[in-house]
């Protein structure tokens, strides 16, 4: 009688196998890393992808051992910009790990092209879509300038909870940063509570506490609060003050991806957010006094 292995465990195996062979591929040079001393095995060190995915060397060993362990999209995300994967090899990662590409920038079942089409067709509305971890998916034009420059920051740091607490432009925005800034880190520790042992969300929150001395001190208080729209004053640094009600729209389970928007409260703000807009479509954005 022959035992046919269950497909998950396949699929274990055959991600192990692909990880292990794009890992040693990569020269040490090719991501920045001293060559150090001699290396009995060809390619990166399981430490250095682990290194440069900001996952646990164990985790990251256990899941070339095919080792039944959960691995979030965010994660996932992380390992194919470390291994320097092209788009039909991270389309191959996310397949054998049965899970979702969240990638802003390549095809991902949560941000389809008629989600992408009505983003720009809210417009001047502010609007974006998110998922639990703050990560910022995709927006349109008027989003991407409401509160920094997102076009001009790395993938990585395009994250809400990471912008409020590092950002200049960010902060220099939110009227009242440091109560915003409680109430975001509040639904965060909210919405990690079903994340606690993911690596993404583990190095995100190692990367805040690091960085950010007000983080560590919100943090701290052990505060939650649940996820709700509220109306938020904004200063734009080209249109002015902003006066917005903050909405989210579930694209899925709690979990999983939400749209926000902005909607403007007052007429005023809305000529403003049209202003913002048209401004926009210029190369280049003047500072407004206001």
């Amino acid at each position: 009688m022959t035992t046919v292995a269950p497909e998950s465990d396949v699929r274990r195996h055959e991600l192990a196998e692909f990880l292990r062979s794009r890992r040693e591929r990569i020269t040490p040079e090719q991501v920045g890393l001293p060559r150090g001393r001699r290396r009995r095995t060809p390619g990166l060190r399981r430490e250095e992808v682990a290194q440069l995915s900001a996952v646990g060397v164990t985790w990251y060993t256990w899941l070339e051992q095919a080792r039944e362990i959960q691995v979030s999209p965010q994660v996932l995300d992380a390992l194919a910009r470390a291994l320097l994967l092209d788009s039909s090899e991270r389309t191959h990662l996310f397949a054998l790990a049965g899970s979702l590409d969240p990638a802003p920038h390549a095809p991902c079942p949560s941000v389809t092209p008629a989600l992408r089409a009505m983003l720009d067709r809210l417009g001047p509305i502010p609007a974006c879509i998110q998922n639990s971890r703050y990560d910022i998916l995709a927006y349109n034009a008027t989003y991407g300038r409401l509160l920094c420059d997102l076009d001009a920051l790395p993938p990585e740091d395009r994250n809400c909870l990471w912008l409020a607490f590092t950002n200049a432009d960010w902060r220099a925005s939110l009227v009242d940063v440091g109560e915003v800034n409680r109430i975001i880190a509040a639904k965060f520790r909210a919405a990690m509570a079903e994340h606690l042992a993911e690596p993404a969300w583990k190095a995100l929150l190692a990367r805040l506490e690091a960085e950010s001395a007000e983080f560590r001190e919100v943090w701290a208080r052990h505060e939650v609060v649940s996820q709700g729209g509220r109306t938020k004053y904004i200063r734009n640094a080209h249109v002015g003050l902003l006066h917005l009600e903050h909405t989210n729209l579930w694209l899925g389970p709690a979990a999983g991806p939400r749209l926000v928007t902005m909607v403007p409260v007052d007429e005023e703000s809305r000529a403003r957010l049209e202003r913002l807009e048209r401004l926009e479509r210029l190369e280049h954005l003047e500072p407004a006094t206001v």
